[in-house]
């Protein structure tokens, strides 16, 4: 195993006697180095056997250095030299000598050296040997003398066979051996020098005070520098044991790591039926009520402090809590033997210092007792899971594991779900060119202008422009050109396609007013054409006038106007109109929801060969709405509209349909699963501003197959600028996680904010959170209700929940029961566990105001426990115990805040980010080992409706 050795000592002005044998072996060391080869591999000699056992016997710390355990492995005389000599080197105490171990420092043989000698201290002093020697030699305190070791085979691999590695890391250090060795920066001096020997080339470092008697090093102080280093020094093996990349090196570590998470994750399904523990919070309890000051551990007697290391050493014989403690121990074991050739024994639980947060949850049990609070048990629980479900929904979105729809994935609506021109390609026959018509107003400056919607040659250049084409490259500039000189001669699609590009900038800067204007006039001149036009010639302008009172361009957007000309167009069988018409049925937008009408609208549009509606129908098939499930037949629609999306794409390159065929490619839906064809679609439409192809782009990027988390942000800030409410929200995540390097929680809060404004409640939970807790920005209640009631109307249970718990403490916002039992109960209808929970508890005990009612408890409760709740559970088996519940639900919930001080130990140790409690790939390892042991998928992981 990979190792450093690190070793402390002083020099201070005391005789030598003691060493004068080991001085006298090194000063004839010459005579041994000369001799031959061969006979370094032969066994030890008995002189150098006692030297050996002499030197354990006066410096028992040389059993840790590596030259001893080369020598315990195989007793050479080779090995027996190196040891001897690496453990004088190391423990010369030379008084009134200092000068000259400087001088052995700088010229030693096999040192590496930098001009005339081989010292090195910090970059831009310059150092003179004679004037080294001369200031260490004067010196009247404590010179200390370390010296760090490697393994060859470890230095040659991480770099750290040369000087110029040690001397950039040492240099760095600076404030390392400040801290530790409790020097001020500004008196620390320090020389170091490399020797570059044999099987353990190593460091010598010497450290002193510019002031006399000046500074002091404790063992722990020594513990930390040798664990500080050799976490630098074995960054990378770290990086891999934590990543899982070694697989040789870390497979212990990672498996004990894994048992720590898996035996913690089943802590939280148990409960703490330990009477002891609940006796000595009940004292604990009544102590504190008596005890003045601070209710922390740290300002307590010190009879109540053992009181709770009592309470923490019961709770540790929990055989759940006992075990896991136990993996916790072997896998912080696997990191400490990095850099210690032993581990320490595991301490009694109260006794450990990285797990000491558990004492202050003992007190705050205690002081809880009889006070049924009703959300303690759930309080930590439920963030974690919230955002594990937040996690895995955007995951599964990522990953194409649910076939979802843009405007299912969106929390804006999505307004053309046929475009414009796919359209124009689907009835090019239709569009016939019609006599002018006088359409008096529609430019400043003309006394009249002809309305007309005309497939005309100079609009169909002006199309391949905007689009390109094998013939004709794409320019934006040329094709606003040629739809302006069409505009102009009255013609109604030219002015729509004005306004699309100056709505999504294609060519010149996004303008929505000047878009806005452009729309108005198309749509006064598609009503100015329709009157004039006989009644047979009508249907496809009534068609487009529908489409724009629908998504609301150059008029308020009305769902009913638009259903009455959508219905004119598909009684005549207007394929078109008839799918846009059959989704509001759908939808019940503007006409009363008929989803059996619906499917036969789709249906009459498919079988006139529109890939839309045929989409639609297979969707319908596969879920069985509006028509009878059928696996098959959805297939079969899905494959035809894949392929109709190819056709229309080829003659059109709508970017609309581009991005369609992206989503069919990457969710394999319809065709082959082809990532590198998606990706290929969605570059074509995000080219020509399509706002969905760019988010899709920015995610793809940010998965972990793929993980350029930079080009992702590019993307997403395309998508973001154009107002793409999910791509502020992720993007927002990314400034707010740090993933682009340092964090920017201005920048994200900005995003949360806006993406929240417009309606995007996910953003608004999550500005709601970021206001309740006040850590990343200032804590604002005013504020944080405001985003979280925004996110609870639009029905997200986990800030329903979050509601119902402020209205129903009270202790940052006005009690009020009405809202807190309001809140819940809508949570708790959506699925969510917590709220199930914290409503039954609610009626099982009652509240001021609020009587007892265990007929509305006890279902309640059902549903929590069946989603996994112990908490739930036992109060459901023990409703008419003569036990109270309250020291059982104490002793549990300390318990379970252990299992998240250990989670959140690996979380920190392992490089953690985010707010999950572990990585998703760990989360699914464990969920799977879980379910082989017969848990259920969804135990603690309440599916919310989102």
């Amino acid at each position: 195993m990979a190792k450093l050795i690190f070793t402390s000592r002083y020099i201070r002005d005391t005789p030598p006697e003691h060493l004068q044998n080991y001085v006298r072996y090194i000063s004839t060391r010459e005579g041994v180095e000369k001799a031959d080869e061969s006979k370094k591999n032969l066994p030890a000699t008995s002189a150098q056997k006692d030297l050996i056992r002499q030197l354990l016997k006066d410096m028992p710390e040389s059993k840790d250095m590596l030259e001893y355990e080369d020598y315990c492995r195989c007793s050479t005389i080779g090995n027996a030299s190196e040891f001897i000599t690496q453990a004088m080197e190391r423990n010369l105490d030379m008084a009134a000598m200092k000068e000259n171990y400087v001088d052995y420092l700088a010229n030693r043989p096999r040192v590496e050296r930098i001009g005339e000698h081989g010292l090195f201290t910090d970059a831009g002093r310059p150092v003179i040997l004679s004037e080294v020697q001369k200031e260490v030699s004067g010196h009247k305190g404590p010179v200390w003398t370390h010296v760090v070791s490697l393994r060859r085979e470890d230095a040659a691999r991480l770099g750290y066979d040369s000087a110029r590695e040690w001397m950039a890391l040492l240099r760095s250090k600076r404030a390392m051996l400040s801290r530790h060795m409790k020097i001020d920066s500004a008196d620390l001096r320090w020389y170091a020098a490399f020797h570059n020997e044999g099987h353990h080339p190593h460091v010598h470092l010497m450290v002193y005070s510019a002031k006399d008697n000046d500074g002091f090093l404790t063992k722990a102080g020594i513990e930390a520098m040798r664990s500080e280093l050799a976490h630098d020094i074995f960054r990378q093996d770290f990086a891999q044991i934590y990543e899982g990349q070694n697989l040789a090196r870390s497979s212990l570590k990672e498996k004990a790591a894994e048992r720590m998470c898996l035996l913690a994750d089943s802590m939280l399904q148990g409960v703490c039926e330990n009477p002891i523990i609940g006796e000595k919070l009940q004292q604990l309890s009544r102590r504190l009520k008596n005890t003045g000051g601070k209710k922390v551990y740290g300002y307590l007697k010190a009879d109540v402090k053992r009181l709770v290391d009592q309470i923490v050493d019961e709770l540790a014989k929990d055989p759940a809590v006992s075990e896991a403690y136990r993996a916790w121990g072997e896998w912080q074991d696997q990191i400490r033997l990095t850099y210690s050739s032993k581990a320490p024994p595991l301490p009694p639980l109260s006794s450990q210092k990285q797990l000491k947060s558990i004492k202050n949850m003992v007190i705050a049990e205690a002081l809880k007792l009889g006070g049924h609070h009703f959300l303690s048990e759930t309080s930590g629980q439920e963030k974690i899971q919230t955002e594990a479900r937040l996690d895995e929904l955007e995951e599964r979105i990522l990953d194409g594991s649910e076939e979802i729809e843009e405007t299912e994935i969106e929390l804006e609506t999505e307004t053309e779900p046929v475009s414009a021109d796919a359209e124009s390609m689907l009835e090019a026959e239709e569009l016939l060119s019609e006599p002018e018509l006088d359409v008096p107003g529609l430019f400043e400056g003309k006394e009249k202008t002809s309305a007309k919607a005309e497939w005309s040659r100079q609009y169909k250049l002006a199309r391949s422009y905007l689009y390109g084409s094998k013939k004709v490259p794409q320019d934006f500039q040329e094709a606003m050109r040629l739809f302006c000189q069409e505009a102009e001669r009255g013609n109604a699609l030219a002015m729509y396609d004005l306004g699309r590009m100056w709505a999504d900038g294609l060519g010149v800067e996004a303008d929505p007013d000047a878009a806005r204007e452009w729309y108005r006039k198309a749509l006064n001149a598609f009503l100015s054409a329709e009157k004039e036009l006989p009644e047979r010639k009508k249907t496809y302008l009534q068609y487009r006038i529908g489409k724009m009172y629908l998504a609301g361009l150059g008029t308020e957007q009305d769902y009913e106007t638009a259903a009455l000309w959508l219905e004119r167009a598909a009684e005549k069988s207007h394929k078109c109109a008839q799918y846009t018409l059959a989704g509001l049925y759908v939808k019940g937008q503007g006409v009363e929801k008929d989803l059996k009408h619906a499917f036969e609208l789709y249906h009459a549009s498919a079988i006139q060969g529109n890939p839309y509606a045929s989409y639609e129908m297979a969707k319908m098939f596969r879920d069985g709405t509006g028509t009878k499930k059928s696996a098959g037949q959805a297939k079969e629609h899905f494959q035809d509209a894949f392929s109709g999306f190819q056709v229309l794409e080829e003659q059109s390159h709508d970017d609309k349909l581009q991005y369609r065929l992206g989503q069919m490619l990457y969710q394999g839906i319809g065709t082959e699963r082809d990532e590198e064809e998606a990706v290929r679609y969605w570059q074509q439409a995000a080219k020509l501003g399509n706002v969905n192809a760019q988010y899709a782009l920015g995610k793809f990027w940010l998965d972990t197959r793929t993980g350029d988390v930079h080009q992702a942000a590019a993307w997403l800030e395309k998508a973001a600028d154009a107002g793409k409410t999910s791509a502020q929200y992720v993007l927002a995540k990314l400034y707010l996680e740090g993933c682009q390097g340092e964090k920017d929680v201005e920048k994200a809060g900005k995003l949360f904010q806006k993406a929240a404004e417009q309606g995007n409640g996910f953003a608004a939970y999550r500005l709601g959170r970021l206001y309740l807790e006040g850590e990343e920005i200032p804590k604002d209640m005013v504020a944080a209700v405001r985003w979280l009631t925004e996110a609870a109307e639009q029905e997200l249970p986990f800030a329903q929940y979050t509601l119902g718990c402020l209205y129903l403490k009270g202790e940052e916002i006005p009690k009020d029961m009405g809202k807190a039992v309001a809140w819940l109960r809508k949570a708790a209808l959506q699925g969510n566990e917590y709220a199930q929970y914290a409503l039954g508890k609610l009626f099982l005990y009652g509240q001021p105001g609020m009587s007892r009612d265990k007929e509305k408890a006890v279902p309640l409760m059902e549903a929590a426990a069946a989603q996994g709740n112990v908490y739930a559970q036992f109060l459901l088996e023990n409703l008419d115990s003569f036990r109270d519940p309250d020291l059982i639900l104490a002793a549990t919930r300390l318990m379970h805040h252990l299992s998240r001080i250990f989670q959140e130990d690996y979380r920190k140790a392992s490089g953690g980010s985010g707010m999950g409690h572990i990585d998703r790939r760990r989360r699914r390892k464990l969920q799977e080992k879980r379910m082989a042991q017969g848990h259920k998928k969804d135990d603690h992981e309440p599916q919310q409706s989102m």
